[in-house]
Protein backbone atom coordinates (compact mmCIF):
# COMPACT_ATOMS: atom_id res chain seq x y z
CA UNK A 1 0.00 0.00 0.00
CA UNK A 2 1.33 3.45 -0.88
CA UNK A 3 2.33 5.88 1.86
CA UNK A 4 -0.23 8.69 1.47
CA UNK A 5 -3.16 6.34 0.97
CA UNK A 6 -2.15 4.29 4.03
CA UNK A 7 -2.17 7.41 6.20
CA UNK A 8 -5.46 8.65 4.73
CA UNK A 9 -7.08 5.28 5.45
CA UNK A 10 -5.79 5.25 9.03
CA UNK A 11 -7.04 8.78 9.78
CA UNK A 12 -10.46 8.09 8.24
CA UNK A 13 -10.90 4.83 10.18
CA UNK A 14 -9.77 6.36 13.49
CA UNK A 15 -12.21 9.25 13.16
CA UNK A 16 -15.03 6.96 12.09
CA UNK A 17 -14.50 4.73 15.12
CA UNK A 18 -14.41 7.85 17.31
CA UNK A 19 -17.85 8.87 16.01
CA UNK A 20 -19.23 5.57 17.32
CA UNK A 21 -18.39 6.57 20.89
CA UNK A 22 -20.31 8.89 23.21
CA UNK A 23 -18.36 11.79 21.65
CA UNK A 24 -19.77 11.08 18.19
CA UNK A 25 -22.33 13.88 18.16
CA UNK A 26 -19.74 16.43 19.26
CA UNK A 27 -17.25 15.23 16.64
CA UNK A 28 -19.83 15.59 13.88
CA UNK A 29 -20.75 19.03 15.16
CA UNK A 30 -17.19 20.32 14.86
CA UNK A 31 -15.87 18.38 11.86
CA UNK A 32 -18.84 17.93 9.49
CA UNK A 33 -19.38 20.67 6.89
CA UNK A 34 -22.23 23.02 7.88
CA UNK A 35 -23.93 25.76 5.90
CA UNK A 36 -21.82 28.98 6.10
CA UNK A 37 -24.55 30.98 7.88
CA UNK A 38 -25.19 28.23 10.42
CA UNK A 39 -23.71 28.95 13.89
CA UNK A 40 -21.84 25.61 13.83
CA UNK A 41 -19.91 26.45 10.65
CA UNK A 42 -16.11 26.73 10.98
CA UNK A 43 -13.55 27.28 8.23
CA UNK A 44 -11.65 24.06 8.94
CA UNK A 45 -14.72 21.98 8.07
CA UNK A 46 -13.85 22.44 4.39
CA UNK A 47 -11.01 20.01 5.11
CA UNK A 48 -12.25 18.02 8.11
CA UNK A 49 -15.49 16.88 6.45
CA UNK A 50 -13.39 14.74 4.10
CA UNK A 51 -12.42 12.53 7.05
CA UNK A 52 -15.96 12.04 8.38
CA UNK A 53 -18.43 9.39 7.23
CA UNK A 54 -22.07 8.61 7.87
CA UNK A 55 -21.97 4.83 8.17
CA UNK A 56 -20.04 1.62 7.60
CA UNK A 57 -20.98 1.29 3.94
CA UNK A 58 -20.17 4.95 3.30
CA UNK A 59 -16.62 4.71 4.61
CA UNK A 60 -16.13 1.22 3.15
CA UNK A 61 -16.97 2.30 -0.42
CA UNK A 62 -14.94 5.50 -0.19
CA UNK A 63 -11.85 3.87 1.29
CA UNK A 64 -11.99 0.98 -1.18
CA UNK A 65 -12.21 3.43 -4.10
CA UNK A 66 -9.40 5.52 -2.66
CA UNK A 67 -7.16 2.46 -2.37
CA UNK A 68 -8.15 0.86 -5.71
CA UNK A 69 -7.97 3.96 -7.92
CA UNK A 70 -5.61 6.14 -5.92
CA UNK A 71 -2.78 3.63 -5.47
CA UNK A 72 -1.65 3.57 -9.13
CA UNK A 73 -1.85 7.37 -9.25
CA UNK A 74 0.33 7.83 -6.17
CA UNK A 75 2.87 5.36 -7.57
CA UNK A 76 3.08 7.42 -10.75
CA UNK A 77 2.95 10.90 -9.20
CA UNK A 78 4.56 10.48 -5.82
CA UNK A 79 3.09 11.25 -2.41
CA UNK A 80 3.12 15.06 -2.46
CA UNK A 81 1.55 15.46 -5.89
CA UNK A 82 -1.10 12.88 -5.08
CA UNK A 83 -2.04 14.63 -1.83
CA UNK A 84 -2.16 18.01 -3.59
CA UNK A 85 -4.55 16.56 -6.16
CA UNK A 86 -6.66 14.73 -3.56
CA UNK A 87 -7.20 17.75 -1.32
CA UNK A 88 -7.76 20.07 -4.29
CA UNK A 89 -10.60 17.82 -5.47
CA UNK A 90 -11.97 17.74 -1.93
CA UNK A 91 -11.92 21.55 -1.73
CA UNK A 92 -13.72 21.76 -5.06
CA UNK A 93 -16.35 19.34 -3.80
CA UNK A 94 -16.93 21.42 -0.66
CA UNK A 95 -17.13 24.71 -2.54
CA UNK A 96 -19.62 23.51 -5.16
CA UNK A 97 -21.74 21.85 -2.46
CA UNK A 98 -21.78 25.07 -0.42
CA UNK A 99 -22.38 27.18 -3.52
CA UNK A 100 -25.39 25.12 -4.61
CA UNK A 101 -26.91 25.16 -1.11
CA UNK A 102 -26.26 28.89 -0.82
CA UNK A 103 -28.01 29.52 -4.14
CA UNK A 104 -30.97 27.33 -3.15
CA UNK A 105 -31.21 28.87 0.31
CA UNK A 106 -31.07 32.51 -0.75
CA UNK A 107 -33.46 32.09 -3.68
CA UNK A 108 -35.97 30.51 -1.33
CA UNK A 109 -35.40 33.17 1.33
CA UNK A 110 -36.62 35.79 -1.14
CA UNK A 111 -39.94 33.95 -1.47
CA UNK A 112 -40.32 33.71 2.31
CA UNK A 113 -39.36 37.34 2.93
CA UNK A 114 -41.97 38.41 0.37
CA UNK A 115 -44.55 36.60 2.50
CA UNK A 116 -43.73 38.89 5.44
CA UNK A 117 -41.13 36.91 7.44
CA UNK A 118 -37.75 38.66 7.92
CA UNK A 119 -34.52 36.80 7.16
CA UNK A 120 -33.19 37.17 10.73
CA UNK A 121 -36.44 35.77 12.13
CA UNK A 122 -36.32 32.96 9.58
CA UNK A 123 -32.80 31.92 10.61
CA UNK A 124 -33.81 32.01 14.28
CA UNK A 125 -36.73 29.74 13.49
CA UNK A 126 -34.44 27.31 11.65
CA UNK A 127 -31.90 27.29 14.47
CA UNK A 128 -34.56 26.76 17.13
CA UNK A 129 -36.50 24.20 15.09
CA UNK A 130 -39.78 25.51 16.46
CA UNK A 131 -43.25 24.48 15.38
CA UNK A 132 -43.53 27.87 13.65
CA UNK A 133 -41.65 26.29 10.75
CA UNK A 134 -45.07 25.00 9.70
CA UNK A 135 -45.85 28.55 8.59
CA UNK A 136 -42.87 28.45 6.22
CA UNK A 137 -43.86 25.02 4.99
CA UNK A 138 -47.29 26.36 4.08
CA UNK A 139 -45.67 29.19 2.08
CA UNK A 140 -43.23 26.98 0.16
CA UNK A 141 -44.98 23.65 -0.08
CA UNK A 142 -43.68 20.43 1.44
CA UNK A 143 -41.04 19.51 -1.16
CA UNK A 144 -39.44 22.94 -1.52
CA UNK A 145 -39.54 23.44 2.23
CA UNK A 146 -37.63 20.22 2.84
CA UNK A 147 -34.97 21.19 0.28
CA UNK A 148 -34.71 24.63 1.87
CA UNK A 149 -34.50 23.23 5.40
CA UNK A 150 -31.89 20.61 4.54
CA UNK A 151 -29.73 23.17 2.68
CA UNK A 152 -29.38 25.10 5.95
CA UNK A 153 -29.51 22.39 8.61
CA UNK A 154 -27.93 19.50 6.70
CA UNK A 155 -24.24 18.60 6.89
CA UNK A 156 -21.86 17.14 4.35
CA UNK A 157 -19.45 14.36 5.32
CA UNK A 158 -17.23 11.99 3.42
CA UNK A 159 -14.29 11.70 1.07
CA UNK A 160 -16.57 11.11 -1.93
CA UNK A 161 -15.82 14.44 -3.61
CA UNK A 162 -12.06 13.87 -3.41
CA UNK A 163 -12.57 10.27 -4.56
CA UNK A 164 -14.50 11.48 -7.60
CA UNK A 165 -11.50 13.60 -8.51
CA UNK A 166 -9.37 10.47 -8.19
CA UNK A 167 -11.78 8.57 -10.45
CA UNK A 168 -11.48 11.26 -13.12
CA UNK A 169 -7.68 11.17 -12.88
CA UNK A 170 -7.72 7.37 -13.16
CA UNK A 171 -9.87 7.60 -16.30
CA UNK A 172 -7.38 10.08 -17.77
CA UNK A 173 -4.36 7.92 -16.99
CA UNK A 174 -5.89 4.48 -17.61
CA UNK A 175 -8.80 5.10 -20.01
CA UNK A 176 -9.06 1.51 -21.21
CA UNK A 177 -8.97 -0.15 -17.79
CA UNK A 178 -12.17 -2.18 -17.39
CA UNK A 179 -14.35 -1.49 -14.34
CA UNK A 180 -17.66 -2.88 -13.10
CA UNK A 181 -20.57 -1.60 -11.04
CA UNK A 182 -21.66 -3.95 -8.24
CA UNK A 183 -25.28 -3.96 -9.47
CA UNK A 184 -24.22 -4.19 -13.13
CA UNK A 185 -21.41 -6.77 -13.39
CA UNK A 186 -20.46 -5.88 -16.96
CA UNK A 187 -16.91 -4.66 -17.73
CA UNK A 188 -16.91 -1.02 -18.82
CA UNK A 189 -13.82 0.96 -19.80
CA UNK A 190 -12.87 3.71 -17.36
CA UNK A 191 -13.26 6.43 -20.00
CA UNK A 192 -16.97 5.51 -20.22
CA UNK A 193 -17.54 4.30 -16.65
CA UNK A 194 -16.57 7.54 -14.90
CA UNK A 195 -18.63 9.89 -17.12
CA UNK A 196 -21.68 7.68 -16.55
CA UNK A 197 -21.25 8.04 -12.78
CA UNK A 198 -20.96 11.82 -13.09
CA UNK A 199 -24.02 12.03 -15.35
CA UNK A 200 -25.94 10.08 -12.72
CA UNK A 201 -24.97 12.66 -10.11
CA UNK A 202 -26.03 15.48 -12.43
CA UNK A 203 -29.41 13.84 -12.96
CA UNK A 204 -30.12 13.26 -9.28
CA UNK A 205 -28.60 16.62 -8.30
CA UNK A 206 -31.02 18.57 -10.49
CA UNK A 207 -34.03 16.31 -9.88
CA UNK A 208 -36.31 16.39 -6.87
CA UNK A 209 -35.31 12.90 -5.79
CA UNK A 210 -34.03 12.95 -2.21
CA UNK A 211 -31.22 10.38 -2.17
CA UNK A 212 -29.45 11.70 0.93
CA UNK A 213 -26.28 12.05 -1.17
CA UNK A 214 -24.40 15.31 -1.77
CA UNK A 215 -24.41 14.96 -5.56
CA UNK A 216 -22.98 18.42 -6.20
CA UNK A 217 -20.01 17.58 -3.95
CA UNK A 218 -19.30 14.63 -6.25
CA UNK A 219 -19.61 16.88 -9.29
CA UNK A 220 -17.34 19.51 -7.70
CA UNK A 221 -14.62 16.96 -7.01
CA UNK A 222 -14.91 15.54 -10.51
CA UNK A 223 -14.82 19.01 -12.07
CA UNK A 224 -11.65 20.06 -10.25
CA UNK A 225 -10.11 16.69 -11.05
CA UNK A 226 -10.91 17.17 -14.74
CA UNK A 227 -9.52 20.72 -14.83
CA UNK A 228 -6.28 19.69 -13.13
CA UNK A 229 -5.79 16.64 -15.33
CA UNK A 230 -6.55 18.64 -18.48
CA UNK A 231 -4.01 21.29 -17.44
CA UNK A 232 -1.35 18.78 -16.42
CA UNK A 233 -1.78 16.76 -19.60
CA UNK A 234 -1.67 19.89 -21.74
CA UNK A 235 1.60 20.91 -20.10
CA UNK A 236 2.90 17.33 -19.71
CA UNK A 237 3.07 18.10 -15.98
CA UNK A 238 1.59 14.71 -15.17
CA UNK A 239 4.93 13.10 -16.04
CA UNK A 240 6.73 14.82 -13.18
CA UNK A 241 6.89 13.48 -9.64
CA UNK A 242 7.02 15.86 -6.70
CA UNK A 243 9.06 13.65 -4.37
Amino acid sequence: MTEAIKHLLIINVILFVATLTSFGETIYRYLALWFPEHPYFEWWQIVSHMFMHGGVMHIAFNMYALWAFGSPLERMWGRNKFLFFYFSAGFGAALLHIGYNYFLFNNTVEVIVDSGIGKADLINLLNEGTANLNVISDVLGANLFEDFRSSYLGTAVGASGAVYGILVAFAFMFPNAELMLIFLPIPIKAKYFVPVLILGDLFFGFSNVNTGIAHFAHIGGALIGFIMMWYWKKNQFNQNRWN
